[in-house]
C-alpha cells in the first residue's frame, strides 16, 4: 500500500541529495497481517506529514528487500525483532534508513538507529497519537537542540556529517553559541569540528516576529496569515520563522510554528543590530534592542531583503517578511 502526500505539512521535513539531518520523508511500516488496523490507523494519523508512506507486511526478509528504499521503517513490532532484522544490514549512520519500532496500542515511539535522521522526527509524530517517544540521543535526552535540528529549522542540511559529534558535544555544554551566517561569494576554511549548513532551496521567505510577551497560538496563527495574505504569499512559502533570543522562548510563537511544520530561529543582540529595520520600533528607545520582526527577517532572508515591512496584529504580535 502507498500514500503520496502533497500539501502544506510536507514543509515539515526537508531533503536534498547530502541531506543528512532529521530527514523522514519517505517511510515505510512495517507489520504483521494481525496489526494492519493499527497500520493503517498510522497512516490516517501522521500519513499527510510525509511524501510518501508505505505499508509491509512482515516477512523474514522484509527490511533487507526494501533496503535503502525508505527515510524510514516504522516497525510495528517488538524491538527485538527489528533488530535482529536489520543488525547485518546497518554501514554507516549517514546512509543507512533510520528505524522506530512502536507497539500496537501505540503506547511507546523507539528510535532504534538514526534517531538524528528520520527516527526522532517520526517518534516526535506518532506522539500526536499518544505514543511517548522515548528518545535517548543525548541532544534530545538533555531538551536541547541539536545541530540536525537546527539545520531542519533552517529548511537546510548538514554538508560535513562527521562534525556534528564535536558540535554536538559542544551543544551539550552549551558552547556552541548561534549559527554564524556568512554570505559568498566566499571561501571558508574550516576545522573538522565546524558544522556547515546549507539551504535546501533557492527561494522562499522568511518571517521575522517579535510580540507582546505571552502572546497566545491564535495571534500567531492569524498574524502570519494576515502578512502573507497582504503579501500574495502562502504558507508554503515560508523557510521558517526568525526572532530574538529575547523572544526565543514564547510559547504560543512555538506552539503556532510547530502547527506550520516550521522551525524557530534566534538571533543575538548583536546581528538583529547588524540587519536593523527601516520602522522606527519603540524598543530601541526603551531596552535598546532594535524592532525585532524586520531585523530577525532582514538577518534570515537569503537575500538580506525585506519584502514586506513590519505589521501588527491585534496589538500583540509583530511580522515583517524577509527574502
Amino acid at each position: 500500500m502507498s500514500t503520496d502526500t502533497d500539501n502544506e505539512s510536507s514543509s515539515n521535513s526537508c531533503k536534498a541529495p547530502d541531506s543528512d539531518g532529521e530527514v523522514a520523508e519517505d517511510i515505510a511500516i512495517v507489520a504483521f497481517e494481525r496489526k494492519m488496523d493499527t497500520a493503517e490507523d498510522i497512516v490516517d494519523g501522521i500519513g499527510d506529514r510525509y511524501e510518501s508512506i508505505d505499508i509491509l507486511e512482515y516477512h523474514g526478509d522484509v527490511f533487507e528487500e526494501h533496503w535503502g528504499e525508505y527515510d524510514c521503517f516504522i516497525g510495528l513490532m517488538a524491538s527485538g525483532i527489528a533488530m535482529r532484522k536489520t543488525a547485518h544490514l546497518l554501514d554507516d549512520k549517514w546512509d543507512d534508513p533510520a528505524i522506530c519500532v512502536v507497539d500496537e496500542e501505540l503506547t511507546w515511539a523507539i528510535p532504534i538507529t538514526g534517531g538524528h535522521h528520520g527516527a526522532n522526527q517520526v517518534a516526535d509524530d506518532l506522539a500526536s497519537m499518544g505514543a511517548v517517544p522515548a528518545m535517548t540521543t543525548a541532544s534530545e535526552a538533555a531538551d536541547k537542540q541539536g545541530v540536525e535540528k537546527q539545520a531542519k529549522a533552517l529548511d537546510a542540511h548538514v554538508v560535513n556529517g562527521d562534525s556534528t559529534v564535536a558540535t554536538n558535544l559542544a551543544v551539550l555544554d552549551d558552547e556552541l553559541g548561534p549559527i554564524e551566517r556568512l554570505d559568498g561569494p566566499k571561501a571558508v576554511l574550516v576545522d573538522d569540528d565546524v558544522t556547515v549548513l546549507k539551504r535546501n532551496k533557492d527561494d522562499g521567505v522568511v518571517l521575522g516576529c517579535g510580540s507582546v510577551a505571552g502572546a497566545d497560538v491564535e495571534q500567531f496563527h492569524a498574524a502570519w496569515e494576515q502578512a502573507l495574505n497582504e503579501a500574495d504569499l502562502d504558507r508554503g512559502d515560508v523557510e521558517f520563522v526568525a526572532t530574538g533570543t529575547r523572544k526565543a522562548d514564547e510559547e504560543g510563537m512555538l506552539a503556532a510554528a510547530e502547527e506550520w511544520g516550521l522551525g524557530v530561529i534566534a538571533f543575538e543582540k548583536e546581528t538583529l543590530e547588524e540587519f536593523e529595520g527601516p520602522t522606527p520600533s519603540r524598543s530601541k528607545e526603551l531596552i535598546g534592542w532594535p524592532g525585532i520582526a524586520e531585523a530577525s527577517a532582514i538577518a534570515a532572508g537569503r537575500d538580506h531583503d525585506l519584502l514586506a515591512e513590519k505589521t501588527r496584529y491585534d496589538e500583540a504580535v509583530t511580522v515583517a517578511i524577509g527574502e
